[in-house]
């Protein structure tokens, strides 16, 4: 008998048979080009498929041309890349569909005009104005929704899904916080929900009663005014009542209350259950959940309670797309781990850089490589490999390089495995940033490589071991300088004195704060959070000063800082300073001064806390490099970045040796 009953047990949605009732629900990947389907979307679908999953969605696929989305689903040469993806898909049994998607006030038309919405409020994110939209637009978007339908049926896709939440235009109709109509397309419920429900007919009349039509729906918004699970659950109810839906797809916040939608280590795994849980109580059709599920245990949990038919892992399957397969063959070990820090995936999707838009994973350097990553293969001839550093870098360099066959040795002068990252995992919220170190940890044990911990070595001891090569994993230091991006030329007086500390030194318990600290942030990053949510959780008063426009504004692109800010601004000893430099310290006050007029602020203090970047550690490298060694550079002893970056610089340095 399987360990997972529900979790294998076939399902029949109208007229497909889906394997399993683990999926994947859509999410953008950055990986088409001009609307199209390419090889790379392809095969990371395909791996997914491979790996295990019973379903997959395709990202958003605009049905209008004001709002394009990702896949052009308005114009009919998006058929052909649909039905090759198809295809290579449905080779492993797994059933694929497309979201059908008008952005509606959240995405502004590419001609610049004003966004299509129910009523002229401003978009959150930007401001943008946006345009109540007439019955004409309506009906528009109507029949783009149907032959979008069309051509996903004539693709030889095995469905449609509706996406009617997350504050685009089909569930911004549905919101009483944003549709203030008094047609008959707003007031109360029975308005609300008429776009959606002739979104729905008319996909249906499109494409008759077999094929498969769903919906996605935020089961709460989590903001004042806005869809509860209360009102979630009579939006489900009512849209059931039409007899055109053959299942629910609940899912959790919008663009008001951004950090909700992809909930990042914050948030308890299943998240969003209690939310979702309700709003699918009562339903007569199959329903999907997600909101960090990371495991088949956890979804099994899920399946059996009855919340849901379907649950959906989205980040779970970018770390490990071999996750069903592996779980279900008794290798729950061998699955590399989701640790939530939505760093590589949405993180990177929303950055701004040379991977513009493009989907990647922290933990998974593969991720959205399928189309040009090569299977591990065994080295030619088997050479001896020696590690220095057992940071996230230098444990997957060891990791690969064993798996290629080559004897390695792992060594570190701390006295625990995951460098940086077993620091920074001690500050509030941060657990699970270390979780891969674990898991990698234990792979070197599985593969027999021998790590030596709480050993420095020099040149002479690097030598004396009779290398063919030596990876150096020797990772960075935080920089004490002083040299501020706004301000790079000022020489901040004082930093010599003891009470002047790095994030690092306040998480391993070196630095300590009686009444006030002064934490400096240059970086815009979790470093600086970490260490003043720590000081806070103590008891001492913060003063956070920042020299960007906001409240580290890294964290947006990872769905972290909105709550963040909000945990750090409960407590009463706490101030923010945006635009702001550090001048001076002194024995008992820090001088600060405003970069937007001058303005100085004097801030009495017993710490000062300054996070201001990183060196690399090349010490070792440069010094073996001088004497002919074959020495390689991994993670931050190249460059001081993030997670994703250590982790794929020693993949790539491992698969090189």
């Amino acid at each position: 008998m399987t360990e997972y009953p529900h979790v294998t047990s076939p399902l029949k949605v109208n007229n497909i048979t889906l394997r399993n009732r683990i999926t994947r629900t859509a999410h953008g990947t950055g990986y088409a080009i001009d609307g199209k389907v390419t090889e790379r979307l392809i095969a990371y679908h395909e791996a997914r498929a491979r790996g295990g999953v019973g379903s997959l969605f395709l990202e958003t696929s605009g049905v209008h041309p004001t709002s394009p989305g990702p896949l052009w689903a308005f114009r009919d040469d998006v058929i052909e890349g649909w039905a090759s993806l198809a295809e290579r898909v449905h080779a492993y049994d797994t059933k694929v569909l497309p979201q059908l998607w008008h952005g509606g006030p959240q995405v502004p038309p590419p001609d610049g005009s004003p966004a299509w919405a129910p009523s002229p409020i401003a978009a959150p994110i930007g401001g943008t104005p946006t345009q109540a939209m007439s019955t004409g637009q309506i009906d528009e978007v109507l029949e783009g929704f149907a032959a979008a339908a069309r051509r996903a049926q004539q693709a030889g896709l095995d469905g449609v899904e509706v996406h009617g939440g997350h504050g685009y235009l089909v569930g911004a109709f549905l919101s009483p916080m944003t549709n203030l109509r008094t047609d008959g397309y707003g007031g109360d419920l029975e308005g609300r929900t008429r776009l959606a429900r002739e979104v729905l007919q008319s996909i249906r009349s499109a494409v008759g009663p077999g094929f498969v039509v769903g919906i996605r729906i935020s089961g709460d918004e989590a903001i004042d005014g806005g869809i509860d699970p209360t009102m979630a659950t009579a939006i489900r109810a009512r849209l059931e009542r039409e007899d055109v839906l053959d299942y629910i797809n609940v899912s959790m916040g919008g663009y008001h209350n951004f950090g909700k939608m992809i909930g990042a280590m914050h948030e308890p795994h299943g998240y969003e259950l209690p939310s979702s849980s309700q709003v699918t109580a009562g339903r007569s059709i199959p329903a999907i959940v997600t909101g960090r599920i990371l495991t088949l245990r956890e979804a099994e949990e899920v399946l059996a309670s009855g919340t849901a038919d379907i649950v959906s892992m989205v980040r779970a399957l970018l770390a490990d797309p071999e996750l069903v397969n592996k779980t279900l063959a008794g290798r729950v070990d061998d699955v590399r781990p989701c640790i939530g820090c939505n760093e590589g995936c949405v993180g990177r999707r929303m950055a701004i850089g040379a991977a513009v838009g493009q989907t990647g994973c922290t933990v998974n350097p593969e991720a959205g490589l399928e189309y040009v990553s090569e299977p591990l293969r065994q080295a030619r001839a088997q050479r001896d490999v020696v590690v220095v550093g057992a940071g996230p870098a230098g444990l997957e360099a060891a990791r690969t390089a064993a798996l290629r066959g080559h004897r390695v040795r792992v060594f570190d002068g701390a006295s625990q495995t995951g460098g940086v990252v077993s620091s920074a995992r001690r500050a509030p919220h941060r657990r699970e940033l270390g979780v891969i170190c674990d898991w990698l940890t234990d792979e070197l044990v599985r593969l027999g490589v021998p790590i030596e911990l709480g050993r420095e070595l020099d040149v002479n001891d690097v030598v004396a071991l009779k290398p063919d090569v030596v990876i150096a994993a020797t990772g960075a230091r935080e920089r004490r300088d002083g040299v501020q991006r706004m301000r790079p030329a000022l020489r901040v007086d004082g930093l010599e004195l003891d009470h002047v500390a790095t994030p690092l030194d306040v998480l391993e318990g070196r630095a300590t704060a009686h009444w006030h600290a002064v934490v400096f942030d240059d970086l815009g990053n979790y470093q600086a959070v970490g260490a003043a949510e720590h000081l806070l959780q103590s008891g001492v008063a913060v003063t956070y000063a920042t020299s960007f426009e906001g409240f580290a504004p890294d964290l947006f692109r990872s769905f972290q800082r909105d709550a963040a800010a909000a945990r750090l601004g409960r407590f009463e000893n706490y101030r923010l300073l945006t635009r702001t430099s550090i001048e001076k310290v002194a024995p008992e006050a820090v001088t600060l001064r405003s970069l937007d007029g001058g303005a100085v602020v004097e801030q009495a203090a017993d710490l000062v806390v300054l996070a201001t970047g990183y060196d690399p550690a090349v010490e070792l490298h440069d010094a073996l490099a001088e004497r002919g060694v074959d020495i390689r550079p991994a993670g931050d002893a190249v460059a001081p970045l993030l997670l994703p970056h250590a982790i794929a610089s020693g993949r790539d340095v491992g698969r090189a040796v």
